[in-house]
């Protein structure tokens, strides 16, 4: 199990062996952005891949309490994941959505643009709708809290990089949204029109189910 943390100098990757009982990290750290990273969920042990890498998402920025201009994208061949060195940047989509990728951090691309509302946010891969979902946090603005009050983005694509189109989108919820939201992929339907939103909102582990209208 792999999971990347905040709030360690931009951020740092650690794994565990033993189901999450120990676990070891890297000796590395993102420098450059990547300051609050996410993981794109696939099934149990990456089951479903679209291919053979991780891919991994932040917003733009070295904090993940600043929001930033545009989200940031990489991807790391998934028996690499522990090298620094074999991790690659999206530089740039081409005109058929065909992605361009490089080593060097500082000619990495947007993924996504939305100038100063690039926040915390959680991908999975919808196998049903053949979707890659993309929650986003929305924070009201002159508040960075959003653990009670807020609301949030859900965005969809065809591919890991785009395009994005606009699910559902809500400036404020009934509750609030929280730090972090995702899709786990063992609690969709087989058709993918039932999911379920886990959230930490209110500050508590909350559950919310979806009914996609395809």
């Amino acid at each position: 199990m792999f999971v990347w943390v905040r709030n360690a100098a931009n951020s740092q990757l650690g794994w565990s062996t033993d189901y999450c009982k120990t676990w070891e990290w890297s000796e590395w750290r993102f420098t450059e952005g990547f300051g609050c990273p996410t993981i794109l969920n696939f099934g149990s042990h990456y089951s479903g891949s679209r291919d053979d890498y991780m891919y991994l998402y932040s917003p733009d920025h070295d904090s993940a309490y600043k929001n930033a201009d545009r989200f940031v994208m990489a991807r790391v061949p998934i028996d690499q994941i522990r090298f620094r060195k074999a991790y690659e940047f999206l530089q740039s989509i081409d005109d058929g959505g065909r992605p361009t990728w490089t080593s060097d951090i500082a000619r990495c691309g947007a993924v996504f643009e939305k100038p100063g509302d690039c926040s915390r946010s959680g991908i999975s891969y919808n196998a049903g709708l053949e979707r890659y979902l993309w929650w986003h946090q929305m924070r009201v603005e002159g508040d960075d809290n959003s653990r009670f009050k807020g609301g949030f983005v859900i965005y969809d694509a065809p591919e890991p990089w785009g395009p994005w189109t606009t699910v559902f989108h809500t400036p404020l919820w009934d509750v609030g949204p929280g730090d972090q939201a995702f899709f786990p992929t063992k609690w969709m339907s087989k058709d993918g029109k039932t999911c379920h939103l886990v959230f930490s909102g209110d500050d508590t582990f909350a559950v919310r189910k979806v009914e996609f209208e395809v």
